[in-house]
């Protein structure tokens, strides 16, 4: 957990985290707006060096761990997209974490997969990463995305 006078840009690089550059939309929005003492990010799906790191739908064929993998990855596109907008050490709190879950008829491990996101920003954030948070099934994402994660902070 960080230490209280520890940045998250410090605790970022202690951990040998390197936020990515912020994926381009792939739709008519912005990947983050700041309304007052909050940001919300659009959905971010699991982009590594502009390309989607896996497809599919869990339950058929996506495995859980590579699912939860791939929320923790959208989960570092949402803090890029914060610290473009704001700046990531302007962060007091992760407020709520939506997370979409491509499932096939039958798959009820939502929350599960969603894990991948809330455990990292734990990780990263310790106590101003814990969050309330939905865990969604649905039909299909966009471009076949697994997963796709929304968050809202509080920022100074």
């Amino acid at each position: 957990m960080a230490e209280a006078t520890q940045t998250w840009s410090e605790r970022l690089a202690e951990l040998g985290i390197a936020l990515p550059a912020v994926a381009a939309p792939v739709a008519a929005y912005v990947p983050a707006v700041r309304s007052g003492n909050h940001v919300y990010t659009s959905g971010q799906l699991p982009f590594v060096d502009g390309k989607l790191a896996l497809t599919g739908k869990l339950g058929a064929g996506v495995s859980d761990e590579d699912a939860k993998a791939a929320a923790r990855t959208c989960a570092l596109n949402a803090l890029a997209a914060i610290d473009a907008l704001v700046g990531i050490d302007n962060v007091v709190r992760v407020v709520k974490v939506v997370g979409f879950v491509a499932s096939a008829e039958g798959f009820t491990g939502q929350p599960g997969v969603i894990n991948g996101a809330s455990e990292f920003l734990g990780e990263v954030l310790g106590d101003a990463g814990i969050h309330a948070r939905s865990a969604v099934g649905v039909a299909e994402l966009p471009l076949g995305s697994p997963v796709e994660v929304e968050l809202i902070v509080e920022v100074r």
